[in-house]
């Protein structure tokens, strides 16, 4: 009888903290992160196996797009860089603003910040409203929201006046080390280093997962519905499968921003600011008071990776 009560005790805890897992995958930096390659067959094709990989798995992403990186020096729109974007939304996929030049908030002056707001809509929102969509979520570049509460709350009035939600990141990584050394490796045409950072990389990935999902837990007492970041890198046009793999073998459904957002703990209060670039769950926790024993336990990256992506090329 004992054990009895043990065993439904263990299935119990275990059935409320596995049940509802779920995840939004974001991508920035659209259309590609390309390193400097233009040559426009490495964009498309990068771009073509992003999307198949996560079509594969029914995986609803949004991307974020950073709209100075599809004018020429002339000011003309590099087609092959709108193709990118179309085949975004061909495949069902949302679209975001992620400003024109992917200026930093704690360094730019408030009125260049919103106006490179506006002019970072302008292609994105023309192409949505052909294929019958609307552009209506907003990413900080560097998850920079504002140093001060007063800095926060202007920009907040701003994208609330020009239709935009802010566009929050839980799954905080440095994806972006991983997919510069990545690209390195490729570059060198060396194929077994990028072997083990594209294993490193999952393994790295798995680790946060579960990192997040342990302090949503703590803080919220329950799995919440999780947003994760990535960026538009051959890295993850590569083993993008592979992510949505792990997270499907750690049990979560993939759901749009709209569906993450309606999860009640994205209205958990913020009341702490700083210049620092971080998950929600760690602006969260920092208001409710949490101090450095709450945080132990961040998965870092590989010295290997951090040297490799600073290196000179």
């Amino acid at each position: 009888m004992k054990f009895l009560k043990l065993f439904l005790l263990f299935f119990l805890f275990h059935n409320t903290f596995s049940q509802n897992k779920k995840v939004c995958f974001s991508i920035d930096d659209l259309p590609v992160v390309s390193y400097g390659n233009n040559d426009p067959d490495f964009n498309l094709q990068l771009t073509d196996k992003l999307m198949d990989g996560l079509k594969k798995y029914q995986v609803p992403a949004i991307g974020f797009v950073n709209e100075g990186k599809m004018y020429d020096s002339i000011g003309a729109v590099i087609s092959y860089q709108g193709e990118c974007l179309e085949k975004w939304i061909s495949a069902r996929m949302d679209l975001g603003n992620h400003t024109l030049r992917h200026k930093d908030y704690n360094t730019t002056e408030f009125k260049l910040y919103t106006d490179q707001i506006l002019e970072g809509e302008e292609i994105t929102k023309n192409l949505l409203y052909l294929f019958g969509k609307e552009i209506k979520y907003f990413r900080h570049p560097f998850l920079h929201v504002g140093a001060t509460k007063e800095r926060v709350d202007s920009l907040d009035l701003f994208l609330a006046m020009y239709g935009y939600t802010v566009a929050p990141v839980t799954i905080d990584n440095d994806d972006y080390l991983f997919a510069n050394s990545y690209q390195k490796a490729i570059n060198k045409a060396d194929k077994v280093l990028a072997v083990k950072i594209g294993e490193e990389y999952i393994r790295y990935m798995e680790a946060k997962l579960l990192y997040y999902e342990k302090q949503s837990r703590a803080l919220i007492s329950r799995n919440i519905s999780q947003i994760l970041l990535i960026h538009a890198s051959l890295l993850n046009a590569d083993y993008v499968e592979k992510l949505a793999e792990m997270y499907a073998k750690n049990g979560y459904q993939f759901i749009t921003m709209d569906e993450a957002l309606e999860d009640s703990a994205y209205q958990t209060p913020i009341t702490k600011f700083g210049k620092y670039g971080i998950s929600w769950i760690d602006r969260w926790a920092l208001s409710a008071g949490k101090k450095g024993e709450f945080f132990k336990g961040d998965p870092e990256t590989p010295q290997y990776i951090a040297d490799l992506s600073n290196q000179k090329d």
